[in-house]
């Protein structure tokens, strides 16, 4: 099977396999085919396959299973991993994911057909071409897999739109079938796109000038003969239940580029401004990178054991807690416990190093939040409330906020210059410039001069008016992108001193820049572009490997694996998190995780993957793997107080009662066997003419198993008190 840029179809892959493996899959999945049927084996057993309900149902499936569907949905249904997590085994039983070898890896396949069959979730772009596809309506399904089919296709949907998805998910083959479209679909497309990307669907007769002939309850009906119905069958606009059309984010961005060159002469002008003039503040508040603060709310999250449930918003409470424990801003640490969920890091099972994100390095973090912000589906700055999982799972309806988070990206890309002033120089050879300061006026002129910004804000009017909120400027949500949301990403720095004539606190005071991290996530200047190497994001305060800058402090080092820091979470406090994270390993700490059962061989390796242990540290361990000694834990009933040695003796002499007791029992008394019955201890003792007694009263054989007291008298010197045991501990050693 050849290798593809795209997950493969599902019935290649099934062709693919020997007939002995395809008919042992059949057998243990209880499939049956009819070969009388035209449709061959694979075909047949591709469609029960699509069918299965943990596609549509993921609560069917184990918690980690889900998060690892999900990590090698959003790379397109191709994950290279090191080795096959065991979180893969339920999709491998049901044939729902294939593995192949790929230059010394393991490739997790998950063909296009299931691929398009799941719901958006936390975290994925819900304007994604995969999200419309498999969120619009069956009819529009069919009508997409006619046209890349050549042929009119047949139900299951997914299975008709692996044709289309094998050219809408190839970047190269979209771009080109949207250079072939022929003027008039162009224009509307277009026109779409500087609506903000989306449409009713009287807007979209208007624009295509086409006469609103059919209505239906829900409104006026698209002719299937009009410029609207050629762009819907080709993918490139997406129809949403029950009158709303959308342009994919993947074709939004090749149609806006083609307005590009509209903006140079605005770009010229801010350019000049910038050069200038040097807008460099007195007064600077710098981006960290993002990455040591999130692994320590991650960290301190799990320890606090708050109920951060799947799906539902992070408890307030909990922000509250860790934004005034490490002393960030409580709006900066919403974000980023958001974007940490949607990336997989509060999953219970996030430290496998075999399967992101526990074998990713910290290095990659910074990249994985941006990515996961840039998305758009975790994080709104149209809503007061940003973070989307507040809101019910029906009612996370999306704005145009990745749209205007690309136009802004794009602008500051477009805006930074590398800077020569000593400040804004890179202290990395291979590391970036920082790029030049740029005045916020400036840059808010700069935007509102754009010609998509009318659409969107027709957009946010449109959707603010669906979900009842007031509807947000797209400037106003520009400012509070830049304000909140790229500092605490650690993509600008920002300045607060006046620019200009300003006057100190005026609305003008505002700078900005990008940092080296912000310019290596946007090398390339694309918003969809990979994220950058690891070697872009150097920080001097960052060490490439852990090491302990004293006996106590374990300083996190870019290479650290996310999987190594969770496994010495358990025994370590988190100590600074501002350039670089610094975890404690202090006696107090170590004796914790011993009292916990972990050995001291184990602390060991766990430490040790991360840096060399030094000396006092190295001794403390050894030290508390020396064994003193070992007790046994045997199980009892109960304790007798005996003070008489010889009546001591003669109950544990005796051939009729010693085997009631635990040999060797304690100085003082005798320990009851776990299984002994109170009546048969009381008529044993009796025998030999011993009496007990329980809460000063003689105990007589009853024919219960209980404690019966009866007329308390006098106990008789030498008398055993008895007293009983809580339950039976089970015995190890």
């Amino acid at each position: 099977m050849p290798h593809a840029a795209i997950a493969p179809s599902l019935v290649e892959i099934l062709r693919a396999l020997p007939a002995t493996e395809l008919a042992r899959t059949t057998e243990r999945l209880g499939l049956k085919t009819d070969p009388r049927m035209r449709l061959d084996a694979p075909s047949q057993v591709a469609r029960l396959l699509v069918s299965a309900p943990e596609l549509r149902d993921l609560h069917r499936l184990p918690p980690p299973t889900v998060e690892l569907l999900h990590r090698i949905a959003e790379k397109g249904g191709l994950l290279t991993v090191a080795a096959i997590p065991p979180a893969a085994e339920p999709l491998l039983q049901r044939s729902l994911l294939f593995v192949r070898g790929r230059k010394g890896a393991f490739e997790l396949v998950f063909p296009a057909a299931p691929l398009l069959t799941l719901k958006p979730w936390d975290g994925e772009d819900p304007r994604s071409l995969r999200a419309l596809l498999a969120t619009t309506t069956a009819e529009a399904q069919l009508s997409i897999a006619s046209h890349y089919l050549g042929r009119p296709a047949t139900p299951p949907h997914t299975i008709a739109l692996e044709a289309a998805w094998e050219a809408l998910g190839d970047p190269a083959r979209l771009r080109k079938e949207i250079e072939a479209l022929a003027p008039t679909e162009r224009r509307v497309l277009e026109a779409v796109e500087a609506e903000g990307g989306e449409v009713y669907t009287e807007e979209l007769l208007e624009l295509e000038r086409e006469p609103m002939r059919l209505r239906s309850a829900s409104g006026s009906m698209p002719s299937r003969r009009g410029t609207g119905f050629a762009l819907e069958r080709r993918g490139f606009l997406i129809p949403l239940h029950p009158n709303r059309h959308v342009v994919p984010t993947e074709v939004s961005r090749i149609v806006s580029a083609r307005t590009n060159a509209e903006r140079e002469v605005a770009r010229a002008q801010v350019v000049g401004l910038l050069a200038g003039e040097d807008f460099a503040p007195r007064r600077a508040r710098f981006s960290f990178d993002p990455a040591p603060l999130t692994m320590a709310l991650v960290l301190a999250g799990r320890e606090s054991g708050a109920d951060v449930k799947p799906g539902i918003g992070t408890p307030k409470s909990l922000i509250t807690k860790l934004s005034t424990r490490f002393g960030r801003d409580p709006q900066a640490v919403a974000l980023l416990l958001s974007l940490s969920r949607a990336i997989g890091l509060w999953d219970p099972h996030a430290g496998n190093l075999a399967a992101p994100p526990g074998s990713e390095a910290m290095d990659a973090l910074p990249g994985l939040l941006f990515r996961a912000w840039q998305r758009g589906g975790a994080w709104d700055e149209a809503r007061p409330e940003s973070e989307m999982l507040r809101l019910a799972e029906g009612a996370r309806d999306a704005s145009v906020v990745e749209k205007i988070r690309a136009l802004l990206l794009e602008t500051l890309v477009d805006l930074a210059e590398p800077s020569a002033v000593g400040a804004g120089k890179a202290k990395h050879d291979d590391a970036p410039a920082t790029a030049a300061w740029i005045p916020w006026r400036s840059l808010a002129a700069y935007l509102e001069r754009d010609a998509r910004m009318p659409g969107l804000a027709r957009a946010l009017r449109r959707w603010a008016g669906r979900v009842g909120l007031p509807p947000p400027s797209p400037l106003d949500i520009i400012h509070r992108i830049v304000v909140e949301s790229l500092p605490a990403l650690g993509i600008i720095d920002l300045g607060d001193e006046p620019v200009g004539d300003a006057e100190p606190g005026a609305a003008g005071d505002l700078v900005l820049r990008l940092t080296a991290r912000g310019r290596a996530l946007l090398a390339t200047g694309k918003v969809d572009a990979p994220v950058a190497p690891a070697k872009s994001l150097r920080n001097d305060a960052t060490p490439v490997a852990s090491k302990f800058v004293d006996s106590q402090v374990l300083r996190i080092g870019r290479s650290a694996r996310i999987s190594n820091i969770f496994a010495v979470a358990p025994f370590v406090d988190i100590g600074r998190t501002e350039d670089a994270l610094d975890l404690l390993l202090a006696p107090a700490t170590l004796a914790r995780a011993l009292s916990t059962g972990i050995e001291a061989d184990a602390l060991r390796v766990r430490i040790e993957a991360l840096a060399p242990l030094p000396d006092a540290v190295s001794r403390t361990l050894a030290q508390a793997s020396v064994v003193l000694g070992r007790c046994e834990v045997v199980p009892a009933s109960g304790f007798l107080w005996v003070d008489d040695a010889s009546v001591r003796e003669l109950l544990a002499t005796r051939k009729s009662t010693q085997d009631l007791f635990v040999n060797p029992s304690p100085p003082g008394g005798l320990l009851i066997g776990a299984t002994i019955d109170i009546d048969k201890l009381v008529r044993r003792c009796r025998a030999v003419g011993v009496e007990i007694i329980h809460e000063g009263q003689v105990l007589r054989a009853t024919t219960t198993s209980g404690f019966t007291p009866i007329v308390r008298t006098t106990p008789a010197a030498g008398m055993p008190r008895m007293t009983p045991a809580a339950g039976t501990v089970r015995a190890r050693k």
